[in-house]
C-alpha cells in the first residue's frame, strides 16, 4: 500500500529534494542487502530458517507507523532503513527454504510461484490504498498506520510454516564461509554480470517520480503500480516453469533485454501514454527475473550453500544498487529527469550481452542438489 506513496510523501509533505530521495532509498535498500549476505551465512551455519524469517517480517511490519509521525526525512531514513532492515533478515532463510523443499527439477516453477504470489499483495495494495486515501481525506500518514494491520496479519501467517531442511545435514560438511574462495566459477562470473546490472539498476522511485514529472496525479501512479504488479504477478511462474525447461541463462537474458528497452523509454518518454505501456512492460523484467535468478543461484551451489550464496549475490548487488540510485539522483539533478533512465538501459545492456557470453547454454545442472 505505502511504497508507491513514499517518494511523494518525501518530497510533497516533507519537501526533500531529489538528491534525498534517492540517498534513502539506496541506503535502505542496501541495508537490506547487507544484512541479506549475513542472514544468510547464519541459516546455513545453525541450519535455522524459519524463526529468522517471522523476526525480519515482524520488524518490517512494526516500522510502517513510524513513517506517520515523520516530521522530517530524516525519521523517514530511519523508518525506511528499520524496514529494509528486517528485509534483509528475512529474504535469503526465506528463499532457502523454498530451495530446500522443491525438487530440482521444479526449482524455477517455485520460485516464480513465490514470486507471483508475493506480488499479489503489491497489486491488491495500490488498489486498495486509492479508496483509502480518499477516506483518509489524501492523509498520508492515516495510510502509514494503516498498513500496519495487513502487515501484522502476515507474520501471524508465518507461524503455520514448518522447515524440512539442512538441520540434518549441518555437522557433516564444513561450515560455510562467507566469501568466494572455493565457490563455482560459474557462480562468480554471474555474480560479476549481475553486479554490473546492478549498477544501473537505481531504486524504482524515480519510475514513480518521472512519472509525476510527466503530470501524473497520485491516484494514476497507483494506478500504474498496480498494472505493474498485475503483469509480475502473471508473468513470474510462466517465466520459472520456461526456465525449468530452456534453461535459466535465456530467461534472465530476456529480462535484462526488456529492462533496457523499458529505461530507455522512460528516457525517452514525452507523454503519459508511454508511461502506462512502460510500466506495464517493466512487470514482465521482474517477473522474467526475479525468481529465475535465485533458482540460478541454487543451481550453481550445494545445499549447505544456498543461503550463504543467495545472501552474498545480494549483498553485492544491493551495495551497488545504492551507489545506482544516488548516482541516479545526481543525473537527475544536474543534467535532467532522463538521465538516470539512459545510464540504466547502458549497463543493463552490456549485463545481457555479457550474461549471453559468460553463462553456460544449457540449464546448469543441479548436481550438487
Amino acid at each position: 500500500m505505502i511504497y508507491p506513496l513514499i517518494p511523494l510523501f518525501l518530497t510533497q509533505a516533507l519537501g526533500a529534494p531529489m538528491a534525498i530521495v534517492g540517498v534513502i532509498e539506496g541506503l535502505a535498500e542496501a541495508t537490506a542487502s547487507v544484512l541479506k549476505g549475513f542472514s544468510g551465512w547464519l541459516s546455513d551455519r545453525t541450519g535455522v530458517r524459519r524463526p529468522m524469517v517471522i523476526f525480519g517480517y515482524g520488524l518490517a511490519a512494526a516500522t510502517k507507523p513510524l513513517l506517520a509521525l515523520a516530521a522530517g526525512w530524516p525519521l523517514v531514513l530511519g523508518a525506511r532503513v528499520l524496514d529494509r532492515f528486517g528485509k534483509g533478515v528475512r529474504a535469503t532463510p526465506r528463499d532457502a527454504l523454498i530451495a530446500d523443499s522443491t525438487e530440482p527439477e521444479l526449482r524455477g516453477r517455485a520460485f516464480g510461484f513465490h514470486r507471483s504470489t508475493d506480488q499479489m499483495g503489491a497489486v491488491a495494495g495500490p488498489l486498495l490504498a486509492l479508496p483509502l486515501l480518499a477516506a483518509f481525506h489524501q492523509n498520508f500518514r492515516a495510510l502509514f498506520v494503516a498498513a500496519f494491520v495487513p502487515a501484522a496479519f502476515g507474520v501471524a501467517l508465518l507461524f503455520r510454516v514448518r522447515e524440512t531442511g539442512i538441520r540434518h545435514a549441518k555437522h557433516e560438511a564444513p561450515p560455510p564461509s562467507f566469501r568466494l574462495r572455493g565457490a563455482d566459477s560459474r557462480f562468480k562470473r554471474f555474480m560479476a554480470v549481475m553486479m554490473l546490472f546492478a549498477a544501473g539498476n537505481s531504486s524504482d522511485v524515480f519510475l514513480i517520480l518521472r512519472a509525476k514529472q510527466l503530470g501524473f496525479s497520485t491516484a494514476h501512479i497507483m494506478g500504474l503500480f498496480a498494472a505493474y504488479n498485475f503483469v509480475y504477478v502473471v508473468s513470474a511462474y510462466p517465466a520459472g516453469h520456461i526456465s525449468d525447461r530452456i534453461g535459466r541463462r535465456r530467461v534472465l537474458v530476456a529480462g535484462l533485454v526488456v529492462f533496457a528497452l523499458v529505461y530507455l523509454g522512460f528516457g525517452l518518454a514525452g507523454a503519459p501514454l508511454w508511461i502506462w505501456l512502460l510500466f506495464t512492460v517493466y512487470g514482465l523484467y521482474q517477473g522474467l527475473t526475479d525468481g529465475t535468478m535465485r533458482a540460478f543461484v541454487v543451481d550453481l551451489v550445494s545445499p549447505e550453500q544456498r543461503a550463504t550464496a543467495l545472501g552474498l549475490l545480494s549483498t553485492a548487488v544491493g551495495l551497488l544498487a545504492f551507489v545506482a540510485s544516488a548516482i541516479a539522483g545526481v543525473l537527475w539533478q544536474r543534467i535532467g529527469p532522463a538521465a538516470p533512465f539512459f545510464y540504466g538501459a547502458a549497463t543493463a545492456g552490456l549485463a545481457s550481452v555479457l550474461l549471453a557470453a559468460l553463462m553456460p547454454r544449457r540449464r546448469a545442472e543441479a548436481a550438487l542438489s
